[in-house]
């Protein structure tokens, strides 16, 4: 089976901070570090070379396929700045609907901008998915 492409490496995470173009996504990003590091317990890591991960665990599917995974995470990308969640556990509704402009995918939510969502909201979601991650993987 097939090794996992996106794996923690020692690349630098204030290069790649430093790397965003717009002031206002790396300002952004800045405060999604430190949310998720004070949410997690733990440093940020690069993750391949676009996502930034804090803390990790280790996964086994009925079909094999095991690897690790941030805990927390999240990439700037073109559009939007990516927020990486539990595929396990999906975020309620009802702090869904509290966190302002988003879009969800099954384990990823997307804003454009921080300003756009409570902000307060999109902490409790990021550890409400550690700890489901936590208490199904350990840790």
């Amino acid at each position: 089976m097939a090794e996992n492409k996106t794996r923690a490496n020692d690349a630098s995470v204030r290069a790649y901070l430093d790397a965003i173009p717009d002031a206002a996504r790396r300002q952004d990003c800045e405060a999604i570090v430190a949310m998720m590091s004070r949410v997690t317990g733990a440093p940020p890591v690069m993750w391949g070379g676009s996502i930034v991960g804090f803390d990790s665990y280790h996964y086994k599917y009925a079909s094999g396929r095991e690897g690790d995974a941030p805990l927390a995470g999240f990439s700037s990308r073109k559009g939007d700045i990516s927020i990486y969640l539990s595929c396990e556990v999906p975020p309620t509704d009802a702090l869904r609907e509290r966190l302002g402009r988003h879009k969800m995918g099954k384990a990823c939510l997307y804003v454009r901008r921080l300003e756009d969502v409570d902000q307060q909201v999109l902490e409790q979601l990021v550890a409400e998915a550690a700890a489901a991650t936590r208490a199904r993987y350990g840790r």
